[in-house]
């Protein structure tokens, strides 16, 4: 059984921090029920230096965790506990901000093609508030798998490809999410088994695949929400790459203010007044 497709959006351009030029997949009013637990997904990538260069300066997060995936370049990563991380192509940082983090993204290059993605991904509320925490991970301790010609790199989650289960560089986490980077060759079949139940995305970066059993188009730049019980089937004539993530649904209101995720309005005026009087941390 194959899940068949409820959502099709196309990526739209944008800009955040001081001004780096983006695509945002989805977010804001663009997120519903349908993506549950995912909030927002950027697409970041030029090689033009003025669309990158000032990076994102200090800001804080509460209430969510932010997954930022480097295809190409540098990004430093630097917090108000004075943790620093290097991501280069490959590398994944995987933030758990929670209660509060106040952090700076800064591109560590001045020309050349910088390009990635950042995901948000809700916390459940009996987690907003825990201890923040963050791991940067190598793209060396990222486990891939090559079968037919298609390479799967798991960043999140457990997968069943292949006959084989692969592990991701992530687990152990409530929403149990799955993050995989997926490079198909020309004329290629792949089928992704996802839990029942979970929501699952399939977002198109290069070239263009056929989504499900009817074989939907599914453009570069474009993002799929599928139903919520069978495998994910990708079939692909050109060479394409693409992201697949699914995750449990946390089925929680939502507050969003900016930089912060909670579930009402007054827990969002605690943290903007946090943020103000310099609790947001502490």
């Amino acid at each position: 059984m194959y899940r068949t497709v409820s959502r099709i959006l196309t990526a739209r351009p944008a800009s955040d921090g001081a001004g780096v030029k983006l695509n945002r997949v989805f977010g804001g009013d663009r997120t519903n029920k349908e993506f549950d637990p995912f909030l927002m997904l950027d697409e970041f990538g030029s090689d033009e230096a003025s669309d990158y260069i000032a990076g994102f300066p200090s800001h804080p997060h509460r209430g969510f965790e932010t997954v930022t995936y480097m295809l190409n370049g540098k990004m430093l990563h630097e917090d108000h506990l004075g943790n620093q991380g290097l991501l280069n192509g490959g590398d994944v940082q995987w933030m758990t901000a929670a209660r509060g983090i106040i952090h700076s993204e800064m591109p560590q290059q001045e020309e050349g093609l910088m390009r990635g993605f950042q995901l948000w991904v809700n916390l459940p509320s009996n987690e907003k508030m825990k201890d923040p925490y963050y791991r940067d991970i190598e793209t060396k301790d990222i486990p891939e798998v090559e079968f037919d010609g298609i390479k799967v790199r798991v960043i999140a989650g457990d997968v069943v490809l292949h006959d084989k289960t692969l592990k991701g560089a992530v687990n152990g986490l409530s929403t149990e999410p799955v993050y995989l980077d997926v490079h198909m060759p020309e004329n290629s079949v792949v089928e992704i088994p996802v839990t029942d139940g979970h929501t699952a995305l399939v977002y198109v970066y290069e070239n263009e695949v056929m989504v499900a059993d009817d074989e939907t188009v599914l453009k570069a730049f474009s993002v799929a929400s599928f139903s919520r019980e069978g495998k994910v089937k990708v079939t692909s004539k050109l060479s394409a790459r693409f992201l697949l993530l699914s995750g449990k649904p946390i089925g929680e209101p939502i507050a969003q203010y900016g930089p912060f995720v909670m579930n009402t309005p007054q827990e969002i005026d605690q943290a903007i007044q946090d943020y103000r009087d310099g609790s947001l941390t502490s």
